[in-house]
């Protein structure tokens, strides 16, 4: 390729010619033509364009046609190497010797070529002139000189050459393979250049060839592991779930690879958000290979493994499918009053009845509906645990030792009827016409089991692929609910209302997230509940039993129908009045500050009917004080305050409630009048208080995006609504002073900020002894506004670089208030980098700042209540871990709606702790989305129904249990993975049966202490002095209060057995020792705990008190670890499981409980519980 002109004028040292001046004279350019340096033109001159592309084209031309004359001439050397071939006679030059190398390379490449010829030439002359003639004269030919002659006229520096004969060519040959042979020179570094070349060609050829080899080899084993899917009638599988399973393989292997990770989750997976595409055998191939064509030999092997038990829980998946179809339809027929709704006891009740009246063959696949996970933790009794559990072992241990043959199954062993007694509601007999030909059909002899199996894999055989009810209820969200447009056609007399309520709904949460009731099923909760009680072993015909069976049993009078379909259309009223009066909060919001002034309020309702129920008013205002105590101080409504407001007084007018908000509701709803602007400005408003909130619930408990969306509402609403200001933002919090307390008790941390600002204000502590009027907005809990700073005199300048005559502006600082209306922090504003002469902040302005310290209050208190069922959860597990070493894993979700899609609902991997306790924090939780990940839909499943699950994947079971919020909805789930094991040990299943009620219970109480409406409640001493203790210790807390009760029933007769031995088991002896040296630990060594003839006259009703009232983080206990753990050290719950003496286990536990607790209370608090300092930018600056 030529080079361009202009770098190959400046390689020569040419100078371009430069323009002169317009005004140059044509004799100026004449003079200028005897000197060296040609007239000055400019840079951009026509000429100069058009005589680069001139030369550079004649440059391309040039080197075109030297190409081709190189290719001409090697063709032809070609051609004469294929006419004539070379001598080998001259391979006599080429040796190994090193010593005659330079010799033979000088003879051959300077003095042979010009030499044979001619020597050639004067044989041939000779032998033209018979010279050698034997009977000839001699004649005057003289070889000397005829070879002189021809060595004259052709010597190579005149370039006359003659045609090369054979043996030249030869010759020539054998001095190219020697010049590579010499040392140092170019042509043999070219030679070693173009070997390397070679080689490596060779190499890589070699490479391709057995990756070739590789990669068909591999495609033929992803075909052969195409056949184990279950395929539709055309031979192709869902694309869905190869990606599932593509995506679960860096989970399930130990550690995976950097090319794992690169290839899954560097290279994003294009997930396919439907169940319609499909992939038949060669389009499968080509797409797994795509992700897997880096893999090791070993790592391919695994994913093939994981491919084919994806393919096998794939299988299990469309066999559980087709019941979840009979399930569907079970529940469709039962639903008399198509309201959504099954009564759950009586479906229970039925359930026991079939399972209590079923051969032993066929329970032995059941589940047992009246222990959990059917029945709930909190619907049972801790105390009565054990002896259920051990029933319920002994006949899952003779069910597997039986080995049931056609003989051994008669009539006889086929349960008789009997009624079963139980004292819940709705509990109804079954009809012995039913119960004859469907348990007649379950007792089948082994050969008609095997028949069954068999033609239930011709079932499966017949199945199209599909999976049906992957989500059911996302298709059945609506079945028995009122929707959306019979609520419009219901609220025609708000019309007003309607697009703020259309709003509302477009942002809620999930509707696809079932809440827990204990008194009824709706469809994914009753088929997901069959579905555990039916188990993994069951055959096709049984299931069928059962449906047929409960179909047949489950029945309904008139009344229970109306009094389902009453509470159906309750229910939905309540979420109508709800919708309703969020909507009316919204308009008398027109600022969108939070909160409504109760002032303000009443005196617009004081006009309603022209003030005739100023009574009512009255007393709804005074119960409404009495329910929420701080509004007596505060005078600030909150939209639930609200709308128990109304409700308070709709309830003291005569007439129907509903009619009475009505009439409230368009009362209110026609004294305010909004300009179409204001509407547009308070939508704005309202939509960047939402995303705060939405970050909130989409941030992995991390307050990072808090603050982000914070900084971006208030920047956005000063550039539309503020004239464009200049603003600086900051967020501090409260602290206890544990850096200088005689400078104050608290004092306020800068945790956040715009980016401008974050040099001088970023983790800057402000004292109360300091400028300021941060601390009076704190002690008043209002707004302070400071119009003119420069004016002021105790404003505290963080930036000391910027000059006096520069600080001026406006300062706003806004308290930060909880739920209960105390101060936590501030929210500053300032102008400060604002030019303008105007930039005071207007009213509406700061009521729209308050509104934003409000939903920032919302957001950081659900961060907080996150990170305490976080912090709960794991001391559950540290708990659970110690107890149970059968677990393998348990991996702990946090529930986040979608941020596309708010009705929709992800995943967020949290807590992952292995089977040796050790837990991993995720710092980056990863994000898990139902279309990602329909090989673990069993975690949706959890969701949807809010119900326990058991299922297998990939080869170990698992157990999803969920974290329920007070409604009852799923807030998190705990993904417990049992390994190969069915089932745990006896033990291990009472205590993790025990953690969870446990966690759920803590969990409900850190729920109810972010409330508004609770106080929280305080039961050991360390919980009033330290409140950041509370969340780790609330775990532990209810752990004790249900030993405490467990404790409180034992009686002289509990402790009778181990009284009567003369030397108990040690273990009891040590673990009733434990018990007296917590609560004596001056008992230390004495007859009293080492005797055991004096130790157990201990055993009495007193020391039940004791225990029952004992607090082992009050400040007067002081407990001694290590007397105790001398005594209990090492000793596993399973060997006090099997001392059989109930009381033995129950203060085992409580002694390690009140020592867990005493730990905590007695440890160092942390420095700050304050999050980490971040800045932002703003978007106005």
């Amino acid at each position: 390729m030529a080079a361009q002109p202009e770098a190959a004028a400046q390689t020569a040292g040419l100078k371009h010619p430069k323009l002169e001046d317009k005004n140059t004279t044509a004799t100026e350019v004449e003079t200028n033509q005897g000197h060296d340096e040609l007239p000055c033109l400019s840079n951009y001159a026509p000429w100069k364009e058009f005589f680069y592309e001139k030369v550079q084209q004649r440059c391309l031309s040039l080197q075109e046609t030297k190409v081709k004359t190189i290719c001409a001439q090697k063709a032809e050397e070609e051609k004469v190497k294929r006419r004539e071939q070379c001598d080998w006679l001259s391979r006599e030059w080429f040796s190994e010797e090193n010593d005659s190398l330079d010799t033979r390379m000088y003879l051959l490449d300077k003095l042979l070529p010009t030499l044979i010829p001619g020597v050639e030439k004067l044989l041939a002359e000779v032998e033209r002139r018979n010279v050698l003639a034997p009977d000839k004269e001699p004649t005057k030919f003289n070889p000397i000189t005829f070879l002189g002659e021809y060595l004259m006229r052709h010597n190579p520096r005149y370039g006359i050459s003659t045609e090369p004969g054979p043996y030249l060519i030869g010759m020539k040959m054998v001095t190219e393979k020697l010049k590579t042979e010499m040392p140092g020179t170019a042509s043999e570094r070219l030679a070693r250049v173009k070997s390397e070349v070679k080689t490596k060609r060779q190499e890589r050829e070699q490479v391709a060839k057995m990756k070739s080899h590789v990669k068909e080899m591999r495609k033929e084993a992803l075909a052969i592991q195409f056949k184990e899917w279950t395929a539709d009638v055309s031979g192709r599988i869902l694309i869905a779930l190869v990606q599932s399973a593509l995506r679960s393989f860096p989970d399930v292997i130990a550690s995976p690879p950097t090319d794992v990770r690169k290839a899954i989750y560097d290279r994003k997976l294009e997930i396919i958000d439907t169940l319609e595409k499909k992939v038949n055998v060669d389009e499968f191939t080509e797409y797994v290979h795509s992700y897997t064509e880096h893999f090791s030999n070993d790592m391919f092997q695994e994913i093939l493994k994981h491919l084919c038990q994806c393919a096998h829980d794939f299988q299990e998946a469309v066999r559980r499918d087709m019941w979840r179809q009979m399930f569907t339809g079970l529940f469709l027929d039962c639903d008399y009053g198509k309201v959504g709704l099954l009564d759950r006891q009586k479906i229970l009740a039925i359930l026991v009845d079939f399972y209590d009246r079923s051969p032993v063959i066929a329970t032995r696949g059941f589940c047992n509906p009246g222990q959990w996970p059917i029945i709930e933790l909190q619907e049972t009794d801790l105390v009565e645990l054990r002896g259920g559990l051990d029933d319920q072992e002994v006949c899952e241990e003779l069910g597997e030792k039986l080995v049931l043959s056609q003989t051994e199954i008669s009539e006889g062993e086929i349960l008789a009827y009997q009624p079963v007694a139980d004292n819940r509601q709705h509990t109804y007999r079954m009809r012995t016409s039913v119960r004859g030909g469907l348990f007649e059909q379950m007792g089948m002899s082994e050969p008609e089991t095997r028949g069954i199996s068999k033609e239930e894999n011709q079932a499966e055989e017949s199945s199209d692929g599909d999976l049906l009810t992957c989500d059911l209820s996302g298709k059945y969200s609506s079945y028995g609910a009122r929707t959306t447009e019979d609520w419009k056609h219901e609220n025609t007399r708000f019309p007003d209302l309607g697009p703020i309520m259309a709003e509302i709904q477009n942002r809620c949460a999930s509707c696809t997230r079932s809440a827990f009731d204990e008194s009824c099923f709706n469809l994914p909760q009753f088929v997901q509940v069959m579905e555990t009680f039916v188990g993994e072993d069951v055959p096709l015909p049984t299931v069928k039993s059962l449906v047929a069976f409960i179909k047949e049993e489950y029945k309904q009078t008139e009344e229970e129908k109306m009094e389902q379909l009453e509470k159906v259309h309750h229910i939905s009223r309540l979420a109508q009045r709800k919708l309703l009066l969020e909507a009316l909060f919204k308009t008398l919001d027109t600022n969108a500050c939070g909160f409504l002034d109760l002032e303000e309020v009443d005196a617009v309702l004081s006009m309603f009917k022209e003030g005739m129920e100023k009574e009512a008013l009255r007393k709804a205002k005074e119960h409404l004080c009495s329910r929420y105590p701080q509004l007596s101080r505060v005078g600030k409504l909150s939209p639930k305050a609200f709308q128990t407001f109304l409700e308070l007084i709709a309830s003291e007018f005569p007439g129907d409630e509903d009619e009475a908000i009505d009439n409230l509701v368009e009362f209110l709803t026609t004294s305010v009048k909004q300009s179409p602007m204001e509407y547009l400005q308070g939508s704005a408003r309202r939509k960047w208080l939402h995303n705060i909130q939405q970050a909130a619930e989409t941030s992995g408990a991390s307050m990072e995006p808090v603050y982000k969306a914070v900084f971006e509402a208030l920047s956005q609403d000063a550039e539309a609504h503020g004239d464009n200001k200049m603003i600086s933002a900051y967020i501090a919090l409260l602290e206890e002073n544990q850096l200088s307390p005689a400078r104050g008790q608290i004092l306020l941390r800068y945790v956040a900020c715009t980016a401008d600002d974050a040099p001088y204000v970023l983790n800057q502590i402000l004292y109360r002894d300091m400028k300021g009027v941060s601390f009076a907005a704190v002690e008043e809990g209002k707004p302070i506004h400071v119009p003119r700073v420069q004016l002021h005199g105790n404003i505290h300048f963080w930036n000391y670089d910027r000059p006096e005559e520069e600080r001026k502006g406006s300062l706003l600082v806004l308290p930060l208030h909880d739920a209960c209306w105390r101060v936590f922090g501030i929210l500053g504003l300032d102008t400060l980098r604002d030019q303008c002469e105007e930039t005071i902040f207007l009213t509406h302005e700061i009521s729209f700042y308050q509104g934003v310290s409000h939903a920032f209050s919302k957001a950081y208190h659900h961060i907080c209540m996150l990170q305490n069922v976080l912090q709960m959860a794991t001391t559950a597990l540290d708990w659970l871990y110690s107890r149970a070493p059968s677990i393998r894993t348990v991996i702990t979700y946090l529930v986040e709606p979608g941020k596309d899609k708010p009705w929709d609902y992800a995943l967020r991997k949290m807590i992952t702790t292995d089977n040796t306790g050790q837990k991993e924090i995720h710092s980056s939780p990863v994000l898990l989305l139902r279309k990602e990940n329909l090989l673990r839909d069993y975690l949706y499943r959890c969701i949807d129904s809010s119900e326990v699950i058991r299922t297998s994947v990939c080869g170990e079971h698992h157990i999803a249990v969920p974290l329920r919020d007070l409604s009852g909805q799923a807030l998190g789930i705990f993904d417990i993975n049992i390994g190969h094991h069915q089932k745990l040990p006896p033990p291990e299943h009472e205590d993790l049966q025990k953690m969870l009620k446990m966690a759920q219970a803590a969990c409900s109480e850190i729920l109810k202490m972010s409330s508004e409406e609770t106080e929280p409640s305080y039961v050991l001493e360390a919980e009033r002095m330290a409140n950041w203790r509370h969340a780790g210790i609330l775990f532990y807390q209810f752990m004790l209060q249900d030993l405490r009760e467990c404790i409180q029933k034992l009686d002289a007769e509990s402790f009778a057995e181990i009284k009567s031995y003369a030397e108990p088991p040690a273990l009891a002896h040590n673990i009733v020792k434990a018990v007296l040296l917590l609560l004596h630990p001056d008992w230390k060594g004495s007859e009293k705990t080492e005797n055991w003839s004096q130790c157990k006259l201990k055993l009495d009703d007193s020391l039940i008190q004791d225990i029952y009232f004992f607090d082992p983080t009050a400040a007067s206990v002081q407990v001694q670890a290590e007397l105790l753990l001398d005594c209990i050290t090492g000793v596993p719950g399973a060997a006090v499981w099997q001392l059989g003496w109930a009381p033995a286990e129950c203060l085992f536990h409580w002694v390690h409980t009140c020592l867990a607790l005493a730990e905590i209370s007695r440890s160092k608090p942390p420095p700050s519980s304050a999050p980490s300092a971040i800045k932002f930018p703003c978007a106005s600056n």
